[in-house]
């Protein structure tokens, strides 16, 4: 496992230089990928079995906030593909051998809104629509689709699945053109009557119940913490990682700026800029540590086989749309600390600041559902939301 961080480490400086162009492109280069496949990152959370790590999963995520610190969409595409290695190990066998039989090093892209349209039929599903947003999806041959499985008429309740089909069944439409998060190329998956076979779905039922059929081949505790603890991790961790890289690059501009306000003092002497400084500091911080107790509790819990108490899962979504928050208030102050000049295109700061805020507004980062979950715990209340 060191040994991949060590090799993300050194990709750092590359990951870098190619931050403008990556965001120019609209699209990760292929040699940004292959590089991150060669040192193994893609494979951390991946299962044994199919030549993965099953890492903790620390470790993936503070190669997430690395990468991010360098390039926001080689972060958040990293993070992205890298998670759903972990979330195939919890479909049917099958599926997992439909994707890594032949090549283990197969990715996969996803887009969980369940916008297009689901209809049930013998053996499978019927599915048919466009969904958005699908990052890294020029890299990947497998999508993972969020969709509705209407009421049977048998009375069966709707059930909100993933759906996972090869690039064979869809295609890709070149949508993205944003103000942040550029270089992810989160372009639109578009399906036109897709046969989905029952085992190549997963439902999010049970993913908030930590039973999943995968659980039967994939026997490790990384595979028993709940689907809402990482995956909503996977999308805070590189937003993190952008107030770090935000940070990293204001401390050093500022140490050499000069303020045009005050002629000849150096804005480092400025003690405004020091607090606000400390204050980013402590955002940032404070968003990691807790990040890190929270994902070192479940998985000392898991790994005991102690099932996870409801309290510790609702601490972990506060803390995780709570650490963005962090995040976005450090890189906040440290934009409106850098002066006129940060605005200009190319700088690392203004890129990061655009970046963070793009990545804000994904549905897991929704303060309210999460902070509301954790008050009707607290209050006793009944919970009915599988991302928890």
């Amino acid at each position: 496992m060191d040994a991949v961080l060590a090799g993300v480490r050194e990709l750092l400086p590359v990951l870098r230089e190619r931050a403008q162009e990556t965001e120019d492109r609209r699209v990760l280069s292929a040699e940004t990928v292959k590089s991150l496949a060669e040192v193994g990152f893609f494979r951390l959370l991946q299962p044994t079995r199919f030549g993965g790590l099953e890492a903790h999963p620390l470790t993936f995520l503070t190669g997430v906030r690395e990468i991010a610190s360098a390039c926001g969409s080689t972060g958040w595409v990293a993070s992205v593909i890298g998670v759903h290695n972990w979330q195939l190990g919890l479909f049917p066998d099958q599926a997992q051998q439909d994707v890594w039989g032949d090549d283990t090093g197969v990715r996969m892209s996803s887009s969980y809104a369940p916008t297009g349209k689901i209809t049930a039929v013998e053996g499978g599903y019927r599915v048919n629509g466009r969904w958005s947003f699908s990052s890294g999806c020029d890299h990947a041959t497998w999508v993972l689709l969020g969709g509705i499985i209407p009421p049977g008429e048998d009375g069966t309740p709707a059930d909100f699945r993933t759906f996972l089909l090869p690039i064979s069944d869809y295609t890709i439409e070149d949508v993205w053109n944003t103000v942040g998060l550029r270089g992810t190329g989160s372009n639109d998956i578009v399906v036109d009557n897709a046969f989905v076979p029952e085992y190549r779905t997963l439902s999010f039922n049970d993913t908030a119940r930590c039973i999943c059929p995968g659980q039967e081949q994939n026997l490790g505790p990384l595979f028993k913490i709940p689907y809402a603890s990482l995956f909503s991790y996977a999308i805070t961790t590189p937003i993190i990682g952008m107030a770090t890289g935000a940070y990293q690059a204001h401390v050093e501009y500022t140490r050499k700026r000069v303020r045009a306000s005050y002629v000849g003092v150096k804005a480092a002497e400025d003690p405004h800029s020091q607090v606000r400084v400390a204050e980013a500091a402590g955002d940032i911080d404070s968003a990691w540590l807790a990040l890190q107790a929270n994902m070192r509790e479940l998985m000392e819990l898991v790994t005991a086989g102690t099932k996870l108490p409801m309290p510790l899962r609702l601490r972990v979504r506060r803390d995780q749309v709570r650490g963005t928050e962090l995040a976005i208030r450090a890189v906040d102050r440290l934009f409106e600390n850098s002066g006129g000049r940060a605005l200009a295109v190319g700088t690392p700061i203004q890129r990061f600041w655009r970046d963070a805020h793009s990545g804000r507004v994904h549905a897991i980062n929704d303060p309210e559902r999460a902070l509301s979950m954790f008050g009707r715990g607290e209050f006793g209340l009944p919970l009915n939301d599988a991302m928890v």
